[in-house]
């Protein structure tokens, strides 16, 4: 199963767009910051399933966290402002032990990043609209251990 993942898109639309017919992936998540990006990309990609949280630029009424299970790996979905991705990785990584999640997905600090902390790997996919550089993320998961990939523009 291959998952685009995107986080602070902040109006770019368009480029995610191009990624996901490029992609035609099985799912796409979104990680916060401007989740309504996410909605308006299910509008011209209906037959995708499209899961995504909330961020710090975001309005409430879309969730802050999300735990999912997609091709046998459990994951945790957050924009990371609430738990200090700026600073370090400390609560994330005891927020995704409470979920029981081996995969922790976050954003918000617009630089990609994956990492492996004891039994959480950590992946951030950057910023598809604002990052140093522009980023977004490839996972792969199904039939073992999830293969992740942040992929420059």
């Amino acid at each position: 199963m291959n998952i685009l993942v995107f986080s602070d898109s902040h109006g770019d639309v368009e480029t995610m767009a191009e990624i996901t017919a490029r992609w035609r992936p099985d799912q796409v998540l979104h990680l916060g910051d401007h989740f309504s990006d996410m909605v308006k990309l299910h509008q011209r990609f209906p037959e995708i399933p499209m899961q995504g949280v909330r961020g710090n630029c975001d309005a409430p009424g879309s969730p802050e966290s999300l735990r999912l299970t997609l091709g046998g790996v459990t994951m945790l979905l957050v924009h990371g402002h609430r738990q200090g991705v700026k600073e370090d990785l400390e609560r994330l990584y005891f927020t995704a032990m409470e979920a029981g999640a081996s995969l922790a997905l976050f954003g918000h600090t617009h630089r990609a990043l994956h990492d492996r902390e004891g039994t959480v790997e950590f992946f951030n996919p950057g910023s598809i609209g604002r990052g140093w550089p522009p980023s977004y993320g490839l996972l792969r998961v199904g039939g073992g251990p999830p293969e992740a990939e942040i992929i420059p523009l």
